[in-house]
C-alpha cells in the first residue's frame, strides 16, 4: 500500500443495527478497490473484517475492525463497528477515530433502535454523516417507506441523492439525484438509461428538498433560492458539501452490498463529500496544566496519538491499534506515554486488514494503523514526544450492567483464568474483573449475558480454560434489636496452668457499622490487660452471624463485670470467654437479616415508563421520583435489593426494546422480609453442611 497525505485519507465508521449489512459492505468495498480477490460470505465464515472465532461461529461482528483499501488515489480506511448492544464499547472505539460516519438501515426493516444510538453516537463526536439504506433487493424491501421513517426520526436534513430502480421487486439501477441520471446495472457495467415515469413526482419533491437545503447554506444561493433562479451543478455540490459538514444536511444513499450493486456509487460519495483528517485543521489537545491547546493536523506538526483499542493476541502478544491525529509515528523510534508517564520504543508498525498486518514505515498524522508489545501502553493513552506531554480526550466507555460469578470447571485453574480474565479485561474497557474477598468469588461485569457468553468462549479458545457461569452470593448482613446482658465463662484445668476467663456483657444495636467496644469495670473485677483480648475476641467473632454466618453490624458491645484468676487467666481465655458471651447474645437478642438496598437510576422514552414501574414494584423497588430528561427521556429513580437485580439488564433491554439503560451503585442495608430471610437461612445451613461434608 502507498502512502498518501493526510488530505487523500478517509477514516469511515460503518454503524448501525445488528444485521444491516456493514460487514459486508465494507467487503464489497474492498472487493472493488481490489484490496481483495474474491467475496468473501458472512455465512461461510471468510470476510475480512469478521475474522475472530467467535464471529465465525456466531455470524455477527464482535470487535470493530479495520479494512484499508485505495480508490481514486485515496485511502479509505474503513471501521467495521458491531451493531449488537453488548459491543457498544466496541462502537465506542471506532466512532472515536472516525472523521465520518456511514449509518447503515435496511430496506425491509428500516430504522431500528441500533440505527438511532448510532446516529446519537455520530451526533456525540460531531462528525458528519451519510445514511445507507441496505439490502435493496430483499423481498418487501420499501426504499421509500424507510426514507419516510428516517426523516420522523432524524429530522428535516435527511436528503437523498441516490434512489434506487426497481423492476417486478428487483434492484436493476439507480437514479443520481444530482445529476438527474439514472444508471441501469448490466453485468459489470452502468448504463445510462430514461428516468422512469413512474419516479418523476418523486424526482421533482426530492430536487426541491435538496434546493431548499443547497439554499440554506450560503446567503447568495438563499437569494437565488428566492429569485426562482436554478442553481448550477458546482452551486448544489458545494451547498452539499459545506451542508453535510455542518450536520444540516444528512444524505442518503441505497445499495444492494450483497450482490455489489450501488456501491460504487456510494464510494465515490465518500470522496466527494466526506471530509478529510485535514478539514479538521486543528486538534485540541490539553497540556500539563491543564491547558488546552490547538496542533495543527499536518504531518509535521508535534506528535499526537491515540490508542483506540488494545487487542490480546495470544501469539503476537498485546497489539495497541492508534490514530496519528498531528505529526508522524516512525518504526524504531521512542515516544512518550503521558498516561503512564513512561517512554515507549515503537517496533514494527503496520496497518490491519481485518487480521492481516501490513507492515509499514510510517504512519502520518489522520492515519490509523497499530503496534506491537508495548509494555507500558493500554486503551484511552496518548503517545507523543518526549518533554511535549499532552492528552487527547479519552474515549467514554458505558460502565458494566451485569455481573456474574465465575466458577473453575476444574481443580487447579483458578490461576490460569485469573490471569486470562485479566488479559481480556485489557483489551475491553467495558469488562471488569474483581474478587469478592468477602464471598471468595470471582466476579466478571459487563454489558449484557451475550457479552459475558463471549467473554466465557475467548477465555476457551485463548487461554484453554474453561469456566461456569453462576449468580453472584449476595453479601447479606445481620444484626440485633434487642439488647441483653449475657455470660461467658470460659474454665478448663488440664494438669499445669489452667484456663480460665469469665465476661458478662451487654449487646445492643450500635450506630456505627463495626463493633463499638466499651468497657465499664468496676473494682477491677476484670483486669484492664485484658480488655483488648476481649475486644479481639468480639472483633473476629462479628466475622460470622448466628442466623447464616454473615458478618454482623452495628453492634455495641459493653463489658460490665466478670471474674478472673490470678494464675489461671489469660488474654486466650478472656478472648475465648468474649466468643462464648457474643454467640449466647445474639441468640437472644432478637438477630436478623440485613439485605443489600440499590440506588438505581433508570431511562427509558416515556412510552416505557408503566412497564418500567411495574417491573421495579414486582422487584419489590421502591420508586422515589421520576425526573423529565432530554429527547423524550424519563428517568425513574427507585430503590432495590440487589438480590432482585442480577439480570436486569437483559429485562429492561428487553422491555424497551434496547432503548433503555439504567445506573446503580449500593445505599444501604434493610431488614430482608421474614419470606427472604428464612430462604437465605435456609440456604446457608445447607451449604454450611455441605462444606462441613467435604472436609
Amino acid at each position: 500500500m502507498k502512502e498518501y497525505t493526510s488530505d487523500k485519507i478517509r477514516n469511515v465508521c460503518l454503524m448501525g443495527h445488528g444485521g444491516s449489512g456493514k460487514t459486508t459492505l465494507a467487503e464489497a468495498i474492498m472487493f472493488n478497490t481490489g484490496a481483495l480477490d474474491r467475496f468473501g460470505k458472512i455465512a461461510d465464515g471468510t470476510t475480512v473484517c469478521d475474522f475472530d472465532p467467535e464471529e465465525i461461529k456466531r455470524k455477527i461482528s464482535i470487535s470493530t475492525a479495520l479494512a484499508p483499501c485505495e480508490w481514486k488515489d485515496t485511502k479509505i480506511n474503513l471501521i467495521d463497528t458491531p451493531g449488537y448492544f453488548d459491543f457498544v464499547g466496541e462502537v465506542k472505539q471506532g466512532i472515536r477515530v472516525a472523521d465520518c460516519a456511514l449509518i447503515l438501515a435496511p430496506a425491509k426493516g428500516g430504522v431500528a433502535v441500533g440505527t438511532e444510538k448510532a446516529w446519537d453516537y455520530a451526533n456525540e463526536q460531531k462528525i458528519p454523516i451519510m445514511l445507507v439504506v441496505t439490502k435493496i433487493d430483499e423481498e418487501n424491501a420499501d426504499f421509500f417507506g424507510v426514507l419516510d421513517k428516517m426523516k420522523n426520526v432524524f429530522g428535516k436534513s435527511i436528503i437523498p441523492i441516490q434512489i434506487p430502480i426497481m423492476e417486478n421487486g428487483k434492484f436493476t439501477g439507480y437514479l443520481d439525484m444530482i445529476d438527474i441520471k439514472a444508471k441501469k446495472f448490466e453485468k459489470d457495467k452502468l448504463v445510462d438509461i430514461p428516468v422512469p415515469a413512474n419516479l418523476s413526482d418523486r424526482v421533482k419533491e426530492i430536487r426541491d428538498m435538496m434546493a431548499e437545503a443547497v439554499a440554506e447554506t450560503d446567503e447568495d444561493l438563499m437569494n437565488k433560492f428566492f429569485a426562482g433562479e436554478d442553481f448550477t451543478h458546482e452551486e448544489i455540490l458545494k451547498g452539499l458539501k459545506k451542508g453535510i459538514s455542518d450536520a444540516s444536511i444528512t444524505p442518503v444513499l441505497c445499495n444492494s452490498a450483497i450482490n455489489n450493486l450501488g456501491v460504487q456509487y456510494l464510494m465515490d460519495s465518500i470522496l466527494e463529500y466526506m471530509p478529510s483528517p485535514v478539514d479538521k485543521e486543528v486538534v485540541k489537545v490539553k497540556k500539563a496544566d491543564d491547558q488546552i491547546a490547538e496542533i495543527k493536523v499536518d504531518p509535521a506538526s508535534s506528535l499526537s496519538v491515540l490508542v483506540f483499542k488494545t487487542i490480546a493476541d495470544p501469539f503476537v502478544g498485546k497489539i495497541s491499534m492508534l490514530r496519528v491525529y498531528s505529526g508522524t509515528i516512525k518504526t524504531d523510534s521512542t515516544i512518550f506515554n503521558t498516561g503512564t508517564e513512561k517512554a515507549e520504543k515503537i517496533g514494527q508498525l503496520f496497518v490491519m486488514r481485518g487480521k492481516k498486518h501490513v507492515p509499514v514505515e510510517r504512519l502520518i498524522a489522520g492515519d490509523i494503523g497499530g503496534v506491537a508489545k508495548l509494555q507500558y501502553t493500554y486503551t484511552n493513552d496518548t503517545l507523543c514526544e518526549p518533554g511535549n506531554n499532552i492528552v487527547l480526550d479519552k474515549i467514554e466507555f458505558p460502565e458494566p450492567a451485569i455481573s456474574l460469578a465465575v466458577e473453575p470447571k476444574a481443580k487447579g485453574d483458578e490461576e490460569k483464568i485469573s490471569s486470562g480474565l485479566h488479559k481480556l479485561q485489557d483489551e475491553d474497557p467495558t469488562f471488569k474483573v474483581s474478587v469478592n474477598t468477602e464471598t471468595h468469588q470471582t466476579i466478571i461485569s459487563g454489558i449484557g449475558e451475550q457479552h459475558l457468553d463471549v467473554i466465557v468462549s475467548k477465555l476457551k479458545a485463548k487461554f484453554n480454560v474453561s469456566v461456569n457461569l453462576t449468580d453472584p452470593r449476595i453479601p447479606f448482613r445481620e444484626t440485633i434489636k434487642k439488647k441483653v446482658k449475657v455470660e461467658g465463662k470460659h474454665k478448663k484445668q488440664s494438669g499445669g496452668h489452667g484456663q480460665y476467663g469469665h465476661v458478662w456483657i451487654e449487646f445492643e444495636h450500635g450506630n456505627k457499622e463495626d463493633l463499638t467496644f466499651e468497657e465499664k469495670i468496676f473494682g477491677g473485677a476484670v483486669p484492664r490487660q485484658y480488655f483488648p483480648a476481649v475486644e479481639k475476641g468480639l472483633k473476629e467473632s462479628i466475622l460470622r452471624g448466628v442466623l447464616a454466618g454473615y458478618p454482623v453490624v452495628n453492634l455495641k458491645a459493653t463489658l460490665v463485670d466478670g471474674s478472673y484468676h490470678t494464675v489461671d487467666s489469660s488474654e486466650m481465655a478472656f478472648k475465648i470467654a468474649a466468643h462464648l458471651a457474643y454467640k449466647k447474645g445474639l441468640e437472644q437478642a432478637n438477630p436478623v437479616l440485613l439485605e443489600p438496598i440499590c440506588h438505581i437510576e433508570v431511562y427509558v422514552p416515556d412510552n416505557y415508563m408503566g412497564d418500567i414501574i411495574g417491573d421495579l414494584n414486582k422487584r419489590r423497588g421502591r420508586i422515589l421520583g421520576m425526573n423529565p430528561q432530554d429527547k423524550g427521556i424519563q428517568q425513574v429513580v427507585a430503590e432495590v435489593p440487589q438480590a432482585e437485580m442480577f439480570k436486569y439488564a437483559t429485562d429492561l433491554r428487553s422491555m424497551t426494546h434496547g432503548r433503555g439503560y439504567f445506573k446503580m451503585w449500593f445505599e444501604r442495608y434493610e431488614e430482608a422480609p421474614p419470606p427472604v430471610s428464612a430462604k437465605v437461612i435456609e440456604e446457608s445451613k445447607k451449604h454450611m453442611a455441605e462444606v462441613e461434608d467435604l472436609e
